[in-house]
């Protein structure tokens, strides 16, 4: 379905509530709203095919947005609001947004953003708008509250970083479609995921994110309430469940994390017997923690392997995890295929690249390369993840995409942050890594290799990360920087960077690290 048809016969049933403030906006006012935004999309020039681009952070105005973007046929790209000017500058063109909308709340990168952008989009901002940027508020308020008379569905185009360090675009094809056309996803969420229809959808995380903006909009497509928090905390999140009846959640593992960490007496005092179905994924959940998630909810939670490339699925509800502890599941998208290096199929509980076969394409946008590179000669997509499978035919995942690191649920590659460390005068060669971190996950490391002559003590530390900070959003900031008198290099120049990553996760003798 699509919220236009709850909107007709549910039009006083809330559509989103936000968690901190209690602001609702139902059916009604949102089919009303993204109409439009749509027609104001329209007047702009563009059509069907054409793209925009969210700066923002989870405001009430966010998903009319996107609903507004996908009736009328667009791309929308959603954009983490953490990122800095240029980084935003460089998403914005490659993904070749018409529009972009941001908010106040950025107003430090939106401004220098506007700068670096000048007149070749059209800058809009949502609430108190400032020159250069054009009241987005205004703007649709003047526009007609009706379809427009050209609606066809329009999708999300999100990026997902690669290996040099660069955001890819992921861009499927459009459908041409009706805007209320089955979406697949829908139904993995109430068949497979248990998710309820009309259920009390929690969403605790950053709708830039693809999993919380998917599952968000795919909740109004079944008549779901989307409960929005503005930012997360565990003791907020049940309460909110309790006070919401919430039927359906969608978490991270480090989310399990800070909750099992509040004091017991303070977990006992809320009610979270409505819970129907839990969701996570974007992150290994370790094994412990998610027994006792399961032992407090009870067996109401789901995990799934994906990726923002959408080439294939895997799934696992409690009890199969119970009896395959630390599997993702089996592939519900796509073929599942382990493979080694050239591309063979490997037999049951030997490790290789993990592959999907017959599902959606992958398509990074601007990058042919990346693109054929996803692929093996049987035409199976990867998306560089390695692990094995059991006879059952259970995914087991044993190291992350050419390591990537997931610190809090979300994707850091260090290649970007290499490329800026190594640009300091006072350092000869710099390597990133992933470090166990108890509450995040993991957290980011640099170790450094200073230049000849240069003291490696905690002053040239502090300059470093002064450095970083003033250069990388906050999320890819290093949180230690340790030093070596030489960085593990073979002659031809390749890093050796697993020798680092294992010192810091005790899989060698000897620690490097000094």
């Amino acid at each position: 379905m699509h919220p236009s048809v709850i909107a007709k016969d549910h039009p006083e049933r809330p559509a989103i509530i936000m968690a901190s403030t209690g602001q609702t906006l139902t059916f009604g006012e949102l089919d009303r709203r993204s109409n439009q935004i749509a027609q104001l999309f329209r007047s702009l020039g563009l059509n069907a095919g054409d793209g925009v681009a969210l700066f923002l952070e989870n405001h009430p105005r966010y998903l009319e947005i996107t609903w507004g973007a996908q009736r009328a046929g667009l791309y929308y790209t959603c954009i983490s609001s953490k990122l800095t000017a240029e980084e935003v500058r460089y998403i914005v063109k490659d993904c070749g947004a018409k529009v972009l909308i941001t908010s106040p709340a950025l107003a430090e990168a939106a401004d220098g953003l506007a700068k670096m952008l000048g007149g070749e989009v059209g800058l809009y901002m949502i609430d108190a708008a400032r020159a250069p940027f054009v009241s987005f508020d205004a703007a649709c308020a003047a526009m007609p509250d009706t379809p427009i008379a050209d609606q066809t569905a329009g999708t999300d185009m999100l990026y997902s970083s690669g290996t040099t360090g660069k955001p890819k675009g992921v861009r499927p094809a459009l459908t041409g479609l009706p805007i209320d056309a089955p979406n697949p996803l829908v139904e993995l969420m109430v068949h497979i995921f248990q998710v309820p229809r009309g259920g009390i959808y929690l969403c605790p995380a950053p709708l830039y994110h693809s999993a919380p903006l998917r599952f968000s909009m795919n909740m109004h497509r079944i008549g779901g309430t989307v409960v929005v928090m503005e930012k997360f905390d565990p003791e907020h999140a049940l309460a909110l469940i309790q006070r919401h009846k919430v039927s359906c959640a969608q978490f991270v593992p480090t989310h399990f994390v800070r909750m099992l960490k509040l004091p017991e007496e303070t977990r006992k005092q809320y009610d979270v017997s409505s819970l129907q179905s839990v969701i996570h994924a974007a992150a290994p959940c370790p094994v412990p923690v998610k027994e006792q998630m399961i032992a407090w909810w009870g067996p109401v939670i789901h995990e799934y392997y994906a990726g923002t490339e959408g080439n294939g699925m895997c799934y696992i509800g409690s009890q199969d995890w119970l009896a395959h502890k630390g599997s993702v599941g089996r592939a519900v998208m796509g073929e599942l295929h382990i493979c080694d290096e050239d591309g063979n199929e490997l037999p049951p509980r030997s490790e290789g690249l993990v592959f999907f076969g017959n599902g959606p394409p992958i398509n990074y946008h601007n990058d042919p390369a990346k693109t054929k590179e996803s692929y093996n000669k049987h035409g199976w997509s990867t998306l560089g993840d390695v692990g094995w499978v059991d006879e059952e035919g259970f995914l087991y995942l044993t190291d992350r995409k050419s390591f990537m690191i997931i610190s809090g649920g979300v994707n850091i590659y260090p290649q970007e942050i290499e490329n800026l460390l190594i640009t300091h005068p006072k350092v000869t060669d710099a390597a990133v890594v992933g470090a166990p971190h108890e509450e995040m996950g993991e957290q980011v490391v640099a170790v450094i290799q200073a230049a000849p002559g240069v003291a490696a003590d905690d002053a040239l530390a502090a300059e470093l990360m002064a450095f970083a900070r003033d250069n990388l959003s906050h999320v890819k900031t290093p949180r230690r920087i340790d030093f070596m008198e030489e960085l593990p290099r073979h002659a031809t120049g390749k890093l050796y960077k697993r020798l680092i990553r294992d010192a810091y996760w005790g899989n060698t003798a000897s620690r490097i690290v000094q």
